[in-house]
C-alpha cells in the first residue's frame, strides 16, 4: 500500500475527490494507496477539518510563524517526512517551495495547476486564458522542480473555452477535470507506470493516461 501525504491551503476539494477514487478503488479491488495524512500552511484551511472527518491525521504549520521560506520549508519537510510517504502532493498548496524541499521528495512530489502548462503558469490562470482568446484550457499535473510550475508535464485535462465563459464559470469546470484527472495520475504513479529517473527525467509507460477530455467528447 502506497503512502500519500497531500499539502493544501485552502477547502482541499481535490483532496476529497482524490480520496474518493481511492476508496473506490479499495472496494473494488486490492488497496494500492491510501492517503496517510493532510498537512496544511493555513490551520484554518477547511480541509484539514474534512480530512479529521474521515479520520486521516490533518496537520498544520502556519507559515506565518517562520522568519524565512526556508526555515519554514525545513519544518515542514520534517513533518512531511514523519509520515514515511511514497508520494507528495501539492493539491492546492499555495507556496512557493524552496530548492531544498524540492530535492528533499524529487521524483515523488507532484502538483496539480488550472492551466494547460507551459501555458500560464502562476496565478489567475483562467482570466489569463480568456484575455488571452485561447480555445482550450484545462489543467496540468507535473513532478515539481525548483522552476515554478516546471517539472516534467506527466497529464492533462482539456477542458473547451466557450464564448460565453467568464473566469468563474471556466474555473468551475476546470476544476471538475481537476478531479478527474488528479486521482488518475496519482493511480499510475502507484502502479508504477510514471516515474521520475535521478536524472529529472519522465519515464512513462505505453498504459499511463496521458490526456483527458471532457466526457462528453467521448473520449477517455
Amino acid at each position: 500500500m502506497k503512502r500519500v501525504v497531500v499539502l493544501i491551503s485552502g477547502r482541499g476539494s481535490n483532496l476529497m475527490a482524490l480520496h474518493q477514487r481511492l476508496c473506490m478503488v479499495a472496494r473494488a479491488e486490492t488497496g494500492i494507496a491510501e492517503i496517510v495524512a493532510v498537512i496544511s500552511n493555513r490551520p484554518e484551511a477547511a480541509g484539514l477539518h474534512w480530512a479529521q472527518a474521515q479520520g486521516i491525521e490533518a496537520r498544520w504549520l502556519d507559515h506565518r510563524d517562520f522568519e524565512s521560506r526556508q526555515a519554514y520549508d525545513e519544518a515542514l519537510a520534517q513533518v512531511v517526512r514523519d509520515f514515511q510517504p511514497d508520494l507528495v502532493v501539492l493539491a492546492g498548496f499555495m507556496r512557493v517551495l524552496t530548492k531544498g524541499f524540492v530535492q528533499s521528495f524529487s521524483g515523488r512530489l507532484i502538483n496539480i495547476h488550472p492551466s494547460l502548462l507551459p501555458a500560464f503558469p502562476g496565478l489567475q490562470t483562467h482570466q489569463r486564458a480568456l484575455e488571452a482568446g485561447v480555445c482550450v484550457h484545462g489543467a496540468t499535473v507535473h513532478f515539481v522542480n525548483e522552476q515554478l510550475d516546471g517539472g516534467p508535464i506527466i497529464a492533462q485535462a482539456f477542458v473547451p473555452v466557450l464564448q460565453s465563459d467568464e473566469a468563474q464559470s471556466l474555473a468551475d469546470r476546470v476544476l471538475h477535470a481537476e478531479h478527474r484527472l488528479l486521482p488518475q495520475v496519482v493511480l499510475d504513479f502507484c502502479h508504477g507506470l510514471v516515474a521520475l529517473d535521478p536524472l529529472g527525467r519522465l519515464h512513462r509507460s505505453p498504459e499511463a493516461t496521458r490526456l483527458l477530455f471532457p466526457p462528453t467528447s467521448g473520449v477517455a
